[in-house]
């Protein structure tokens, strides 16, 4: 018999049935949570070819883990952790990024302002000068100049702290800048 979902009430019973040996249970949940596992998983996965590879491990997974399910908290949200879980795994396999579709127009116009140095800006540069020195140079080095912090460590004989602690003051005192002049 195949649970529809007005018996979702029922999943965390089938659940504790089925660990306590109940395969009849078992069978009968996991076939009541097929579709709620596939409308989830097709939420996250957008390939549609994947669907199914992750709907299988989620299944697998919840078969493996089925003894952590504790009846005293809610089951939908146990469910949809390893569903969640999964996915993110799925994901990360295949090296998952979300492309932009980006206007030419739009590329253009901002490719010419990117050839302009942010330091010629006149109002970046009277805020980068009310700085401290150290501050100032951290800012350069690391955000203007695109350096990582472990460069920006190496280059001015700092540890990872003290430029990450730098960079923070200057953040800090770049906003109290800023709120002044507006």
């Amino acid at each position: 018999m195949v649970l529809n979902d007005r018996d979702k009430q029922q999943w965390p019973a089938l659940m504790v049935q089925a660990q306590r040996g109940s395969q009849q249970a078992y069978e009968r949940l996991l076939r009541a949570l097929l579709p709620a596992i596939r409308a989830q998983v097709s939420q996250q996965i957008y390939d549609r070819s994947q669907v199914e590879d992750v709907v299988q491990d989620v299944l697998l997974t919840l078969h493996r883990v089925r003894h952590t399910y504790d009846s005293d908290y809610p089951f939908m949200p146990w469910l949809q952790a390893i569903i969640r879980a999964r996915c993110i795994d799925a994901l990360r396999r295949q090296g998952y990024r979300r492309y932009e579709v980006v206007d030419d127009d739009y590329c253009e116009a901002s490719s010419t302002a990117e050839s302009q140095p942010l330091t010629d800006d006149p109002q970046l540069r009277h805020y980068l000068q009310q700085l401290p020195a150290r501050q100032r140079e951290m800012v350069e080095f690391v955000h203007l100049n695109e350096k990582s912090l472990a460069e920006a460590a190496s280059h001015h004989q700092l540890s990872l702290s003290a430029v990450k602690s730098l960079l923070h003051r200057a953040l800090v005192n770049l906003r109290r800048i800023g709120a002044k002049h507006e």
